[in-house]
């Protein structure tokens, strides 16, 4: 059997190909919407990619399974509780697709996070037959947490009932196979569908039974009140996301093409005249320093794509900037999350504007000592902290305004008591997406803590402490 992981750090998300090398046949598992990674994969063999499974409709990102169907022939597969408008292979529970003389792989419903949920159990012909060498877990189990039955509770299913199924499923399916079975699950740290990933991307049974919270000996209710405690805010796109992977969307090459149109400076000024919104991907050092006034900072290098799926306006087109020879990537990032809204980017970007200061902004980044002087200060500013609930009881700075950045555009009146301000997340990332966000809103006077706060606790500034 030929068995490898495919990761996609900036959405941790991973995907897998396997393969019966003496058949040739190949499956995809949770293919990312951009497929060229896989089909190299079978060029470079000679296999052919007859079929891929979708463990779960995915609320976080467009899955490639309707590219491969067009550009390989391949068949769909999906829980037998999936209901769909393309055709599919319905799996339950003991559904077996035999790759070829070597890979068997067995269907097993899990059903908990959605209720369509399946894992995939992949036997290998030159171990022992009874027993699956890997398990792919899609978003039923974590390495180190377990799906978030609360995350779409509202198509249909409580999340009570979401979560005692997820129960089930883990300790009545998944809990029973042995301790040295491979566990390879649909995503890793950093995704929104769990609160307590690892960095691992795979693990074992064994190792899962005895170190992940969630599979602690508790209650049903028990562990639909721990596992449910404390999750993030779900981004706004994964309800759109989730949707649109039951249907038949367009090929991404459409969305990539029409993205890549160059406009000129004042092209881009039209579109944006009328009504397009502008997002600016380059570093917040750069976007400080210069950018187009009332454009969205949302940079390629963080979580650009989760970021944009919950601030981007699905139904207005989007222009790009982007720094030269990374305008194809910020397009893809987006097509990814099923946002095939962007209709060009500003060519040349800020050279395209070097003779207009007319229509540019800028803003001040402080350093954690700087900060700290001015709050010792007569006229201390006041202090906006956009993390999220949890990293702010963990510790934050005196008199800090929590308003986490999902939450800012709904709460500017509470904002507007507040100037003048300095905006701090934890890196420095969100304040400058929250820095545009007002300054569009018509806020001015904004700065930021460069670094954020761990450039403020680097520096053994003053932090209120839970408890404290």
């Amino acid at each position: 059997m030929y068995f490898e992981q495919h990761y996609l750090t900036c959405l941790a998300q991973a995907s897998y190909f396997i393969a019966d090398t003496e058949s040739g046949s190949a499956v995809v598992v949770d293919p990312q919407r951009d497929i060229e990674p896989y089909l190299a994969v079978a060029e470079k063999h000679g296999w052919k990619i007859e079929h891929v499974y979708l463990t779960h409709f995915h609320a976080d990102f467009l899955a490639g399974h309707l590219e491969l169907r067009e550009r390989t022939g391949a068949k769909i597969h999906l829980g037998a509780q999936a209901e769909a408008e393309f055709d599919f292979v319905p799996e339950s529970d003991g559904s077996t697709l035999e790759l070829g003389p070597l890979v068997r792989i067995v269907a097993m419903e899990t059903p908990g996070h959605t209720p369509e949920s399946i894992s995939l159990q992949l036997f290998d012909s030159s171990a022992e037959d009874s027993v699956p060498q890997v398990l792919l877990t899609g978003d039923a189990l974590f390495i180190g947490d377990v799906g978030r039955p609360d995350l779409l509770a509202s198509i249909g299913y409580t999340k009570a009932e979401l979560g005692r199924m997820l129960y089930d499923s883990l300790h009545n399916k998944i809990l029973k196979l042995p301790d040295e079975v491979m566990v390879y699950p649909a995503h890793g740290a950093g995704s929104m569908c769990g609160k307590n990933l690892s960095d691992e991307t795979s693990s074992t049974i064994g190792e899962q039974r005895r170190t992940n919270y969630a599979l602690q000996p508790m209650t049903p209710d028990e562990f639909l009140a721990v596992v449910t405690e404390d999750q993030p805010a779900a981004p706004a796109y994964f309800l759109h996301d989730a949707d649109l992977n039951r249907k038949e969307f367009p090929n991404l090459a459409v969305a990539m093409e029409r993205g890549l149109e160059a406009l000129s400076l004042d092209g881009f000024l039209a579109q944006a005249n009328r009504g397009a919104q502008v997002v600016d991907t380059r570093d917040g050092e750069a976007f400080a320093q210069g950018h187009l006034a009332r454009s969205l900072n949302i940079g390629l290098e963080g979580k650009y794509a989760t970021w944009a799926g919950s601030l981007l306006d699905l139904k207005r087109p989007v222009i790009l900037i982007a720094d030269a020879g990374r305008e194809e990537e910020a397009i893809l990032r987006l097509g990814r999350i099923g946002f095939d809204i962007v209709i060009g980017y500003l060519d040349g970007a800020a050279l395209a504007w070097k003779d207009r200061s007319d229509l540019l902004s800028q803003f001040e980044r402080l350093d954690a000592l700087e900060l700290s002087q001015e709050i010792e200060g007569a006229d201390a500013p006041k202090i906006l902290d956009v993390r999220s609930p949890g990293e702010f009881a963990a510790g934050h700075l005196e008199n800090a305004l929590n308003i986490p950045l999902p939450e800012l555009g709904d709460r500017l009146d509470e904002v507007r008591e507040a100037q003048p301000m300095v905006i701090h997340c934890a890196g420095g990332y969100r304040s400058v997406i929250a820095v545009s966000l007002l300054e569009a809103e018509g806020f001015s006077g904004l700065r930021d803590l460069r670094g954020g706060f761990e450039a403020w606790t680097n520096a053994h500034q003053a932090v209120v402490q839970p408890n404290a």
